[in-house]
This record gives C-alpha cells, sequence and structure tokens, in this order.
C-alpha cells in the first residue's frame, strides 16, 4: 500500500490547487520569452493556469502572470498564449 504523492500547483486565474497535470504551465525563458509548456519539464520560470477559456481571461485581467513572473507582461504575449490555448482544445 505504497501511496503516491500527486502534486498540486495553484492557477494564477482562479486561484484554485488543482494536480499539475490537469493545468498548462506558461514558461518565461531565460530569453524572456513566454511559452506554454504542455510536458511541464522545460526550463525557466514558470506558473499554472487551468485549461479553461474563463481563468485565462481572469489572469489577465487580475494580473495574475504578471504578478507571478514579477515582471509586466506585453499585450502581444498574451494575444499569442490566448492563440496556443485555443489549438490545445481549452474549453
Amino acid at each position: 500500500m505504497n501511496n503516491k504523492k500527486i502534486p498540486m500547483r495553484k492557477c494564477v486565474g482562479c486561484g484554485e490547487m488543482k494536480p499539475k497535470k490537469e493545468l498548462i504551465r506558461v514558461l518565461r525563458t531565460t530569453e524572456e520569452e513566454f511559452v506554454l509548456d504542455t510536458t511541464g519539464k522545460k526550463n525557466g520560470r514558470g506558473a499554472y493556469i487551468c485549461k479553461s477559456k474563463q481563468c485565462f481571461l481572469k489572469a489577465v485581467k487580475s494580473k495574475g502572470l504578471e504578478r507571478s513572473f514579477k515582471q509586466a507582461i506585453p499585450e502581444e504575449v498574451y494575444t499569442r498564449l490566448e492563440k496556443e490555448m485555443d489549438e490545445l482544445g481549452s474549453e
């Protein structure tokens, strides 16, 4: 009876704690680029967000991603991230 621990992460949109596998990782690379990390294993500073469009919009409105990365995020980055999330087939 070996219970495996499930890593939990907090969504920057809704603020709920969820299993890491249910969330998408937004990553800031060393080149100051922002990308979606679907594997969750790339190097860089990461913030987690639910796979729903509502959570993404909440994170944009409340500046949740900007707080996580401690820097301002340009509007074109939000547009690109939204497009990438749509391609992943979020709710």
